[in-house]
């Protein structure tokens, strides 16, 4: 099922949580809604659930307008962070439940509910636990069973609202590989939301950036991750430094020096270099570099960090570097030069 949302716009208050948000969301795509506290990315998904009515703008599915319907209408299967599991139901209950109270003209049959249920429970592998109850269950159990029951209803669309957020950090890795794996194997179309940009790289075909209601970029993983087209976008995603440099006659100069990178198109003036700690190159001598003192080193699994001061008027910056290069350093006086990087003027 295709989804499209056009200029939508929802005030709570005088307050916008969001405005002018469009989005198309293609049929099977699994769609990460990722921002920071206050972005709009739950009150997207609440409006596209039919939870709240928009303020502005519609909400289609496939071709046919959905603003105005309800949730039942809509057909969608919803996924909560702390579960929403009916504790005095078992498993089994719990799956069913969205069949068992359709209306009677489209409830299955008794022993077709109860197939469905038990497909499902060997879908999420959870076989033999049909009769516990939700606290007899670990928190990623729950969380299946609660993925169950959202698709137990074929739903249109399945949205997911921060659904690893209450696991803990190995129980959330488990549960990203298996939630791609179930959708690759059942392609509903999904939808989750999550602050969390590890989650959203790995597990989306592509990621909506919110930031202050409105969207800053739509991409796939890596368009989003190597190719961020704001600041926001930059700073948001991984990890990067910004750096105050000056353009002249299409040279990136640093302090008093050019380093080397040229940009023929870009107007005279002051500008930020952005780019990640990982893609630079280390340099020898004064030319072409960017120098500075070191001044505080970590080893981050496979790479090691390395803080450094490069001058009053600048931010401390971080480099990563393979243990082996690190080692090797100066340890009083590091130069390099940033091997992929983007430039913004004050108000991109």
């Amino acid at each position: 099922m295709e989804v499209r949302v056009q200029n939508l716009r929802k005030e709570f208050g005088r307050f916008p949580a969001l405005n002018d948000v469009s989005l198309d969301i293609r049929s099977s795509e699994l769609i990460a809604l990722l921002g920071p506290s206050g972005s709009g990315k739950t009150t997207l998904l609440r409006l596209i659930a039919g939870l709240e009515t928009p303020t502005e703008g519609q909400i289609f599915f496939g071709d046919e307008d959905a603003s105005k319907k309800t949730v039942q209408q809509r057909n969608i299967g919803f996924v909560f962070q702390h579960y929403a599991l009916f504790r005095h139901m078992t498993v089994l209950d719990n799956i069913a439940f969205g069949l068992k109270v359709r209306s009677p003209s489209r409830r299955p049959s008794r022993t077709e509910i109860h197939r469905r249920a038990v497909e499902l429970l060997e879908l999420v592998q959870l076989n033999g636990l049909e009769k516990r109850y939700p606290a007899q269950l670990s928190g990623g159990q729950r969380q299946r069973v609660a993925l169950a029951r959202a698709m137990a209803v074929e739903p249109n669309v399945l949205l997911l609202d921060e659904p690893f957020g209450a696991l803990d950090a190995q129980v959330r890795k488990d549960l990203r590989k298996w939630l791609r794996e179930i959708h690759d194997r059942t392609g509903h179309t999904t939808v989750f939301v999550t602050h969390d940009q590890e989650e959203a790289l790995e597990l989306a075909d592509r990621v909506v950036v919110l930031n202050k209601g409105a969207i800053e970029q739509i991409g796939t993983p890596d368009e989003i991750y190597d190719t961020p087209n704001s600041p926001f976008v930059y700073g948001f995603i991984g990890q990067s430094n910004r750096v105050k440099v000056r353009i002249s006659s299409g040279e990136i100069w640093f302090e008093d020096r050019p380093l080397g990178l040229s940009t023929p198109h870009e107007r005279d003036g002051g500008a930020y270099l952005y780019f990640r700690p990982h893609d630079i190159e280390l340099r020898d001598g004064d030319g072409g570099c960017i120098a500075g003192l070191l001044t505080a080193t970590r080893r981050v699994a496979g790479t090691r960090h390395i803080e450094m001061n490069i001058g009053a008027n600048h931010e401390q910056i971080e480099i990563e570097l393979p243990p082996d290069k690190a080692g090797a350093l100066d340890r009083n006086r590091i130069a390099f030069r940033p091997t992929r990087w983007r430039l913004f003027r004050n108000g991109d």
